[in-house]
């Protein structure tokens, strides 16, 4: 497969990914998965973290080594630190982005566990009254 190809879905992978994470919760026909996806997401950046470094993504891995492979170099640790930096046309502080993205990725899991767990029990015990 041709390099660019690759790294265009590697960016597609990225973005369905962070949006999925995101905003999932809001949608009660998959919250369940929703609270699996960012699971996996925890675990890759905690459980894999411990061996490759906190935040690890194996998704933004692979995509490295293919930008890599194009010739980009001094890419950041963070796909969203790169495509700030892209979009803004400034080096957008790293602590910054990482803030947000932990912020927002830990907004995303509460608004998830109440909505799988506390508000349906509510739901629940309303209808059983």
């Amino acid at each position: 497969m041709n390099l660019t190809v690759l790294d265009f879905l590697y960016t597609l992978i990225h973005l369905l990914i962070i949006g999925f994470n995101l905003f999932a919760w809001a949608f009660p026909a998959i919250r369940k998965l929703h609270l699996y996806g960012v699971a996996v997401t925890l675990g890759c950046w905690l459980i894999l973290g411990i061996w490759y470094g906190i935040g690890y993504c194996p998704v933004t891995d692979w995509q490295w080594q293919v930008k890599e492979q194009l010739g980009e170099q001094n890419l950041p640790n963070s796909f969203v630190k790169y495509y700030a930096d892209k979009l803004t046309g400034t080096s957008v502080n790293s602590t910054l982005i990482d803030g947000i993205t932990a912020g927002s990725f830990l907004l995303s899991i509460l608004i998830s566990v109440y909505l799988n767990f506390f508000r349906r029990s509510s739901k629940l015990r309303t209808k059983s009254n």
